[in-house]
This record gives structure tokens, sequence and C-alpha cells, in this order.
């Protein structure tokens, strides 16, 4: 069940935008662009603002916003009504099954915290940061906006020096993807190498990788479909620039002290003092009786967990620290589940065995209300900090930079897949994947289940609108975007993206 913390960060949030920006549904003057502004001195703290759009990142780790759109909208997450509970004015059923408006909660949500970020950046590289901080804020800018053409299609802006109380201007979906390439590239001269045991640090490696993602969808981006070789060649070459390895145990990367793993390249830092929410990767699907205590909500379908041997590493991590302190692994959760130590089975609120099965509906309930479904903890649970943990929140990894230069080498860019697909399945147990597209498409949905990334492969891929398991239908074709929310389109600059 989404406890009441959950509710209450998510008012708190909406309350903080709209007295933040003064404008997040009702005006978008300021929300995307540069308003000078000051205190007493008549000076901007551009370091805060910095610090604030780091921040920004945390809004990734809910269950709910980004993570939501990009993987309950694919064929790996559901949200099922569970009774009472998790209904939420089927907000998780409308975007598994497709059937969104723009009036949708993490619609608007997304929206207002991708923008309003846009907005901080804005704030230190429009009121003379260092150097430093501006090209930083650069970077998120850069990154943020990335997600706004990603799931919008069209990103408001506004000029440094415009006028504050004129509507933003609008870039198309190709406009604002050259826009995000443009700038990446001008920075990275100035961006630090890699820090080891920090890929929270913004640096070249994660510029190079945010390239990499841009050029790999420019074909979608653009609305053209085709895969330019030389777009394919850059994806190559940005990857090719980078200085990360695989880690040798897939579970180093989501691991309380992941940031010591040399696979990450980009993430959000969490520290026990810092906030961050990367709890609810374990609470939004474990049961109230398990350990780490959860809300029984979210779950993966069984075609998704049917797509894996079931002794693939990814989905199972039997260690004695998962065991002997959750009972149960880390990974996918089905069967029989236990208390600590891994002996004592549990049972539900009324004393029914807990065990979970394949089997799921879009509203459940009755004797299957608490067991129905496939659970997942992609990442590792803290022990010393279950509600504060420090798993740092992998946005940019190896293994993901390594999969998108195979699939731009197959889509005509120049290069060689050398080991590539065998190296990606040496820690996992099971053979290589093809080197095909088709072989590229199955191992990146195994390799990065739920990092954010399934929607984004699945339109690239032209498996988005296809029907599946609790979608039974192809759906229509304005879904490969979300809308805009009702109320940015106040802006007259705006207009709503076809279909809806």
């Amino acid at each position: 069940m989404k406890n009441i913390k959950f509710l209450k960060n998510v008012f708190i949030v909406t309350l903080t935008l709209s007295a933040f920006t003064s404008c997040t549904d009702l005006d978008e003057k300021a929300l995307d662009g540069v308003i000078q502004s000051g205190g007493a001195s008549g000076t901007v703290n551009t370091a805060a603002f910095l610090q604030t759009a780091k921040n920004g990142l945390r809004e990734f780790q809910a269950q709910g916003q980004m993570f939501a759109m990009d993987e309950m909208s694919g064929d790996g997450l559901v949200g099922p009504t569970r009774g009472g509970d998790w209904d939420d004015n089927g907000a998780w059923r409308q975007l598994h099954t497709h059937t969104w408006d723009p009036l949708h909660i993490e619609v608007k949500n997304s929206w207002n915290t991708l923008l309003s970020n846009v907005y901080n950046c804005n704030q230190v590289i429009g009121n003379n940061g260092t150097a430093s901080e501006i090209t930083q804020a650069r970077f998120l800018r850069a990154f943020y906006y990335y997600h706004v053409v990603d799931l919008f299609g069209q990103a408001p802006y506004r000029a440094v020096g415009s006028d504050p109380q004129s509507d933003p201007q609008v870039w198309t979906r190709p406009e604002a993807t050259e826009y995000c390439i443009t700038e990446l590239e001008a920075i990275l001269p100035s961006l630090p190498s890699r820090v080891a045991n920090d890929p929270s640090e913004i640096s070249k490696d994660a510029a190079h990788f945010l390239l990499a993602k841009l050029y790999l969808n420019k074909a979608i981006f653009d609305g053209s479909g085709v895969f330019n070789a030389a777009d394919m060649t850059k994806v190559v070459q940005n990857v090719d620039a980078l200085t990360n390895t695989l880690a040798s145990d897939y579970w180093d990367n989501f691991s309380p002290d992941n940031n010591n793993s040399n696979e990450l390249i980009f993430t959000s830092l969490n520290t026990p003092s810092s906030g961050g929410n990367i709890q609810s990767r374990w609470r939004m699907c474990s049961h109230y009786k398990q350990t780490p205590d959860g809300w029984n909500g979210f779950a993966t379908l069984s075609e998704y967990y049917n797509s894996y041997n079931p002794n693939d590493n990814r989905i199972k991590n039997t260690s004695p620290y998962m065991i002997n302190n959750f009972g149960n692994p880390a990974g996918f959760q089905i069967g029989q589940q236990y208390a600590p130590g891994g002996t004592t089975a549990l049972t539900d609120r009324n004393g029914n065995p807990l065990v979970f099965t394949p089997n799921v509906t879009m509203i459940t309930g009755g004797n299957t209300l608490e067991t129905a479904g496939i659970r997942g903890m992609k990442y590792i649970p803290d022990v010393s900090n279950l509600g504060t943990p420090e798993n740092d929140y992998v946005f940019f990894r190896y293994a993901d930079a390594l999969l998108m230069k195979a699939e731009a080498i197959v889509r005509g860019g120049s290069g060689s897949i050398g080991t590539i697909m065998s190296d990606i399945a040496a820690r996992t147990g099971q053979p290589a994947s093809p080197e095909t597209l088709d072989g590229i498409y199955a191992e990146r949905g195994r390799e990065l289940w739920w990092e954010g990334w399934r929607r984004n492969d699945m339109i690239r891929f032209g498996k988005f609108l296809n029907s599946r398991e609790l979608k039974s239908y192809t759906s229509d074709s304005k879904f490969l975007l979300f809308p805009i929310p009702a109320g940015a389109l106040l802006n007259p600059n705006l207009t709503q993206n076809p279909g809806y």
C-alpha cells in the first residue's frame, strides 16, 4: 500500500514547485527560463541553485513520475489495483494499458519536475556562476531536456535576458535534440575526467554517454525513423571514449556501496543524511510482512520474467547477506517468501502462506489480493539504513553503453561488436545473445530491467504499441508521446501532441 509518507511527499513536491516557480499549472512563464533575482545584495546564490538541480535527480527515484512513465508503460512493470489499495484513480493501470490523458497526475508531475530543474540550471548559467558551476549546470540542463524531449516531444525554453513576463518559446523535437547535442559537445573539453568511486560527479564520461543516447535516438526524435550511419558511428565513438569497465558481479552496481563499481558512469548520490527515496525500489513491491516491509503494490509480468533463464544471475541474488538479513533474494521474488534467515515461512495478513504467483490481473482481490504478481527488488537493501540507504541511484552504466554500441553497429555504424555480447553474458551464467537487433533488444530487456530505459528501447525497436500481457490490443500511435499537461497549454506557444 502506498504509505502516508509517500502521499505527503507528493503533496510537498507539488506545493514546492508551485511556490518556487509560481507557475506549475497556471503559469509557465518561470518554469523553464532565467529569472534574474537575488536577495538584499542583489546577487544569486548559484551554488545553491546548482545543488537544487542535483537534488532534482532524486525525483527519478520515486515510484511515480519519470520512472513510472518509462517502465510501467512498457512490458516489465505493472501496478494492479489490489482491493481498496493502489488504485490512485487508476493512474497506474492507465500507464500500463496506454489509456492516459493530459490530466494524468504523473504526466503533470514529471513535466513540472523536469522543467523546474531546467529553471534551476538556468539560474546558475544566467547569473554568473563559476566556470565549473556553469559547466555542470549545462550538463544537467541537457540531461533534463533529454527527458523532456523523450517523453513529451517539445521543449519550452527562454533565451537568457529575455522578458520574464513573456511566454517561453518552444523547440520542436528535432530542434531540442540538436540543442542538447550542441551543448554537450561544447562543454566536453571543460568537464573533468571521471572520479574513481564517485560516479555522482559530472564528468566527460557522463557527457559521452548522454551523447551516445541522443545520437542513438535521433531517428526517433527527428521523426524520420531512419538510422543514419553517421549518427550510429557517433554512438560508437562516444562509447569508445568511455573509461569504464564492467563490474565482475552484476549486483555490485546496486549494492549499498555501489559507488565503488567502475561500471557506473553517472548516479544520484544518496547518503543517510542527504535524503533520496531509493527505498522505494524495495518497498514498492514488498509485502507488509517482509523484511524490509513494503507497500505490496507493483509487480512484474510473467511474460517478462519468462524471458530470462531461471538461472540468470541478474534476477536472483541469493547471497548470504540477502538471506541472513532479509530472508529472500534480491531480484525477482516468486513463490514462498521467508523471514530473515530464510527458513521461517511468512504468511499474509489472513494467515495464508505468502506465496507470490506469476498470475496477476489489473484489478485483483480475494485470496490473491496480497500474493498476485512476481515482485521485483532491483537494489540491495542497506540493512543499516533501510529508510535512508546509501545506494546511489544509477542513471548511466557501462553495460548499457556497450549494448548501445552493438546496436549502433548493427544499424550501420562503423566499428566492431567484438566481444560485447559475450562480455555482457559472462557474469550472467547464460549464453551470449545473438549480434542481431532482436538479440540486442532481448538482452537490453534482461540487463536493464527497471532502470528507466524500457519505454525508450521499445519505441526505438518498434515494440511499444504492440499487444502484451494485460494489454491485449495495439495502442494508438499517439501514445508514442505523452500529452502536454492541460495546464501548461496556457502558454500559447505550446500545442497539444497529436491525438490528445
